[in-house]
């Protein structure tokens, strides 16, 4: 670990005392670093990442930061190859944690984008995200999300050509299904459970966003796609500060459809049987 700490301390201006290995993530290393100041921080490394996969990164983090809804860790420094963030203590989820989550989260969202997009392409796990802003969400959600995901997934045999012609179907009549219009909200991107850490303190932070501007109801699908602790108080807390328009949780499945898609990309498995499933869903809520 000795080259990881002498890049953290050139990055970060900081001595560092030890360092320990951080389990799970299987994109990055994750390397938790006593500083000798008593602080603690973590880096994140990837030999030959993808061009401005750290730096993308660091700005959706900072940008999310700056609305001062949801915590964010703070960066301490990037370069191309690594990212050091501030440490967060991993704590236990709890039913009040999970209602303060739901309002900060509100908070963010509301703090708003300039675009349905972002001013650069970014990132969702490794694979790209295409962020070229449109005048509205359906256009943006349909154009740089689902679609490019289906090409993608048809060529890696994830998709076959009769579902990929059903989503496609359901992106024809997106505009009918998407509810009303919403001015862009600051979205995570990338908000399943994994990218929420419950802190010893009673907070939940985020970490690892797909950051854009897009539909607020994006990221609490994502929540619920694999399951959140205590979700339902989440999503009430959340509704409480920020009232959901009526039938949102019907769109639950046009706003996971993206989501789904990149797994059978990366994945293959069940994830195009159930990203036709979802798009059949949303033309069709129960």
């Amino acid at each position: 670990m000795a080259g990881t700490a002498s890049r953290a301390e050139a990055l970060i201006g900081r001595g560092v005392v030890s360092t320990t290995s951080v389990a799970g993530g299987d994109i990055c290393t994750a390397t938790r670093l006593r500083l000798s100041d008593g602080s603690n921080a973590v880096i994140k490394t990837r030999p030959q990442a993808p061009d401005g996969f750290f730096r993308r990164e660091a700005e959706g983090l900072e940008w999310l930061r700056a609305a001062g809804g949801v915590p964010v860790p703070e960066v301490l420094g990037v370069d191309d190859e690594c990212l050091v963030l501030a440490w967060v203590e991993p704590g236990r989820p709890t039913a009040e944690t999970a209602e303060a989550f739901g309002r900060s989260l509100a908070a963010t969202h509301a703090a708003g984008a300039d675009s349905f997009g972002g001013d650069r392409d970014g990132f969702i796990g490794l694979a790209p995200l295409p962020n070229r802003p449109l005048p509205s969400w359906p256009e943006f959600y349909a154009s740089r999300r689902v679609m490019p995901y289906v090409r993608a997934a048809v060529d890696r045999k994830a998709l076959t050509v009769e579902q990929a012609r059903t989503i496609e179907q359901t992106m024809r009549r997106i505009h009918s299904v998407a509810g009303p219009e919403e001015p862009p909200a600051r979205l995570h991107g990338d908000l399943w459970s994994g990218n929420v850490v419950w802190s010893t303190e009673g907070t939940a932070w985020v970490i690892d966003p797909a950051a854009h501007g897009g539909h607020r109801e994006t990221d609490l699908a994502m929540l619920a796609l694999f399951g959140a602790p205590h979700l339902q108080r989440i999503l009430d807390s959340y509704a409480e500060a920020a009232p959901l328009a009526d039938g949102w949780e019907q769109r639950v499945p046009l706003h996971q459809l993206h989501p789904l898609l990149v797994h059978a990309v990366l994945f293959g498995g069940s994830y195009g049987s159930r990203a036709t499933a979802a798009a059949q869903a949303a033309l069709s809520p129960a």
